[in-house]
């Protein structure tokens, strides 16, 4: 750090019954007060450099031994006066960047020009300031902060945007070509050995080298620094990312975790003080958006959704959400599951994350590329291929004839997997409304999902009995969640996570599934699962039969409520269902659930009720008469007469080959 020391005499100041006097043979003859204290000085030094003490002794009135003179607005302070005053009197005093923007506005207060003497003090504080304070780098750096106390003085010299160009200049330049001092030069010599020989672990990056020192400043000065900076275009987009990164961790850590101020016991003076601490990050989260580059990649896809979840905590502007869900979605592929647990806070929601923003993201992301790429060919073997490749795969075979398609197809392929993920997350509240669920599985194209496995885990979720896998949930996301959302006293207990969803409301939720695109394992889940309408485990079946007679004629096992059902018909099932596999390479937590499946008797008698359900008509509701009624019973009992003729040629096509074998 650089200083400059004027004046030669000793300092003969004291203090004397709060009194601040200088020691003199002569007596003083002037009194000035500033800001509450008092000075006894003497009017020759002090009025032969001061044009502004002139004048106001000319105004005032003399009296028989001293004059008074009020100086209540003086910038700086007394510190500051007192250094003005001894600069008068030849005592020594020391202008370093610590001080010299406010011995520079005291100056300028008192008016000590050229006009009134030649080589007064604002013409020599000038000197050291353009010729040495501006040269380096953590000089600059600390008298921009000190300005932020004479923010109008300062503005008005021109001393902030003198040290703003000073320090972006800097940034455009090599550090090797910058006078660095302090921090970042004393960083550089405790990385060098005792041999002389730079510590390779500890070598400090040229590249940004910048953004831990210009973190500690404001954040309107930062702002205004930045935008010097990226208005010079010198400087990668990247390196601008990484330096908002740093400021954000910097200054961020502080906010409040619910972002929700109890007033409930506080005085109100404390609600003032949180509410205005709320604003200060507020501006300084919208600030940080405002000066995000524009390049997509500039900044990691986490980092801008740790954002957006700050600006739901903090209650920033719909502009700045907007903004970051619309960065969010160029780039949310590279997104994880627990990213997009975005809490709400908002009063109006009753869901625990905010599934609104999320929406918003994927369309932001499916605007991105309006004219989706092609899809990948399908063969006969179709359904296992597209389960087995991977998206990489896909994107390298037809990189040749889509290339500039390709990353789009392939982003949308990771994106699918994300929202399934999500999907299964969300399912588990209970507030989480069919509407919104489905909306978020619908935004994604259906080329896009290569198998419907992880959709069907999410719709299993939505339906089962769950009450476990929220306790479970809360406890894995408490991090990110605020568990006061839950009543404490409603973990453990065992409850349906949409029991009021009708038949209908079913139907509706089971279309957005592709049984197609279902693995075997799931296959043999959704064929034994009583949660869903029974159309659903028809075409299941018939979908599972079809793959296994095209892969070559042997048909896989049947879930053991079908084979009971063909048991009243003659047909002897080879051997009992296995069970489902829980051996499988998926994790435990993500397992579909298996409690509640009965013995063959029942789930016959229970696939019967649900075949009678699925064809009743709504004129029940009309007709309470019991006519209806009991056409329906005759159709129950008409059903294990005779089975569907779908089903008759697949088991032909079954007992053909268990011949032949």
């Amino acid at each position: 750090m650089k200083f400059m020391k004027l004046g030669s005499r000793p300092d003969t100041f004291y203090t004397t019954e709060a009194v601040r006097a200088v020691s003199s043979e002569v007596s003083s003859d002037l009194i000035i007060q500033v800001k509450g204290s008092r000075y006894l000085l003497h009017k020759f030094p002090l009025l032969s450099k001061c044009l502004r003490l002139q004048r106001l002794c000319s105004e005032s009135p003399e009296s028989s031994q001293h004059q008074i003179i009020q100086l209540p607005d003086f910038p700086g302070g007394i510190e500051a006066f007192e250094m003005c005053a001894k600069f008068c009197y030849g005592i020594t005093i020391t202008l370093s960047a610590y001080n010299i923007v406010s011995a520079r506005c005291a100056a300028e207060y008192l008016q000590m020009t050229e006009d009134v003497e030649k080589g007064n003090l604002i013409y020599k504080i000038e000197v050291f300031f353009n010729s040495c304070i501006l040269h380096g780098w953590r000089d600059s750096i600390v008298t921009l902060q000190s300005t932020k106390a004479y923010a109008l003085w300062s503005e008005d010299l021109g001393i902030t945007s003198r040290c703003i160009e000073a320090i972006a200049s800097k940034v455009l330049t090599h550090p090797s070509k910058v006078s660095l001092s302090h921090s970042y030069s004393r960083r550089v010599r405790d990385d060098v050995s005792c041999n002389g020989a730079e510590s390779q672990r500890h070598k400090p990056a040229t590249k940004g080298w910048w953004a831990e020192d210009m973190a500690e400043l404001g954040i309107d000065l930062y702002w205004r620094t930045m935008i010097a900076i990226k208005s010079g275009g010198k400087i990668p987009s990247n390196l601008i990312g990484d330096a908002l990164k740093i400021y954000a961790s910097r200054w961020l850590p502080s906010i409040p975790r619910n972002g929700i101020t109890n007033n409930h016991g506080s005085s109100d003076s404390d609600s003032d003080s949180a509410s205005e601490v709320s604003s200060k990050h507020r501006l300084l989260l919208e600030s940080i958006v405002s000066l995000l580059p524009a390049e997509k990649g500039a900044v990691s896809c986490s980092f801008l959704l740790k954002l957006l979840k700050a600006a739901n905590i903090l209650h920033a502007s719909s502009s700045s959400k907007i903004e970051l869900a619309r960065r969010i979605g160029l780039q949310l592929e590279e997104a994880t599951v627990s990213d997009l647990l975005i809490p709400s806070v908002s009063y109006k929601s009753d869901t625990v994350y905010d599934i609104d923003i999320v929406l918003t993201i994927l369309e932001q992301f499916m605007l991105q590329g309006q004219s989706p790429p092609t899809s990948p060919p399908r063969s006969k073997l179709g359904f296992e291929r597209r389960r087995s490749r991977s998206a990489e795969n896909i994107d390298f075979d037809f990189q040749e004839s889509r290339r500039s398609s390709s990353a789009s197809h392939s982003a949308k392929l990771k994106v699918a997997k994300l929202v399934d993920g999500y999907l299964q997350e969300i399912a588990r509240e209970s507030k989480l409304s069919l509407s919104k669920f489905i909306a978020l599985a619908e935004t994604i194209p259906d080329f896009a999902r290569l198998d419907h496995d992880d959709l069907y885990r999410a719709i299993d979720i939505y339906l089962r009995d769950v009450g476990h896998q929220i306790v479970v949930g809360v406890i894995r996301c408490s991090t990110i969640l605020f568990v006061t959302k839950f009543d404490l006293t409603f973990y453990g207990m065992d409850f349906q996570a949409h029991p009021e969803l009708n038949k209908s409301e079913r139907k509706r939720l089971c279309r957005i599934l592709d049984c197609k695109k279902l693995s075997m394992e799931a296959c043999m889940h959704a064929a034994q699962n009583e949660l869903l309408p029974l159309r659903v485990v028809v075409q299941v079946l018939f979908f599972e039969q079809a793959r296994a007679a095209m892969a070559g004629g042997k048909v896989t096992e049947l879930p053991s409520n079908i084979k009971a059902l063909l048991a009243t018909h003659n047909i002897d099932p080879s051997k009992p269902p296995p069970p489902l596999s829980t051996t499988t390479s998926i994790q435990a937590d993500d397992q579909w659930s298996v409690s509640g499946l009965k013995s063959p008797k029942s789930r016959m008698s229970t696939l019967r009720m649900k075949l009678a359900e699925d064809d009743e008509l709504d004129e029940n509701e009309i007709h309470p008469d019991g006519i209806v009624r009991s056409s329906k019973l005759k159709a129950i009992c008409a059903l294990p007469t005779r089975p569907k003729r779908m089903f008759s040629k697949l088991w032909s096509t079954n007992r053909a080959a268990s011949e032949k074998n």
